[in-house]
Formats: C-alpha cells, structure tokens, sequence
C-alpha cells in the first residue's frame, strides 16, 4: 500500500469517526433538537441570558420549513464544491497543457518525457500503427 493510500485511508476513517462517534455517544440526547445549527444555539443562549434582546435585524428570507432550509444549504454546498472542482480542474488542465508545449518545443523525446511526467501518458492515436 503506498503512502498516499494510507494517509487516504487515514482520512477517511477520521472522518467517518467524526460522523459515527456523536451519534454512539448520544451526545444532544439531554436537549429537544440535539443536533441544530450555531445560528439556532446562539439565539437560545443569547433569549436565556438576555430576555429582552431585539435583534438588530431579520431574515431577507425565511424558509417556510426546515426541509426547505436544509435544501437551500444542500444546494449552496453543492454549488460551493462545484466551484471549487472546476477551479482545480482547470488549474490542472493549464498545468498539462503547459507541460505538453514545453515537451513540444522540446523534440518528440521531450514530449514522450512530458506526458511520462504529467501522468498522462500517450494516447493510443499517437501510435504509427493505429
């Protein structure tokens, strides 16, 4: 198993322990919603310490149910990691590409290195007898 399998392998299971271990331990059973947001949390501690406290402002929007909200926050996640995918996609699309010129001006024994390099590898249309 390489390195980077390990350390993968690691992290997976971390994560899947941050996931499991409140559950298993029944961490929020003492509470009526144990598993809320800090918005929510924060507006319960801040009306038990300080019962006549007016927010300086409201909501431009307010879902009209919890399974509305829960979506809208799926969907920003969603479109956040979307963002991100396409932006890291494309640096890399930039850095092979930059790397096949480069191979290129270098001579075919250049470009042969290059993709070995980038991991890309020849394509099976660059073979003579294809």
């Amino acid at each position: 198993m390489s390195r980077n399998a390990k350390i993968n392998t690691l992290l997976l299971l971390v994560v899947a322990a941050l996931a499991v271990l409140p559950l298993a331990l029944g961490l929020g059973d003492h509470k009526e919603e144990p598993f809320t947001g800090a918005d929510a949390e924060a507006e319960t501690a801040i009306t038990e310490l300080q019962p006549d406290y007016k927010p300086w402002f409201s909501p431009l929007y307010e879902p009209p149910s919890g399974e509305i909200e829960s979506a809208l926050f799926a969907l920003q996640a969603a479109l956040g990691a979307g963002v991100l995918a396409y932006y890291f996609g494309l640096r890399r699309g930039r850095r092979q590409g930059a790397a096949r010129a480069e191979a290129e001006a270098a001579g075919p024994k250049g470009a042969a290195e290059a993709a070995e390099a980038s991991g890309t590898g020849p394509s099976p249309l660059d073979r003579p007898d294809a």
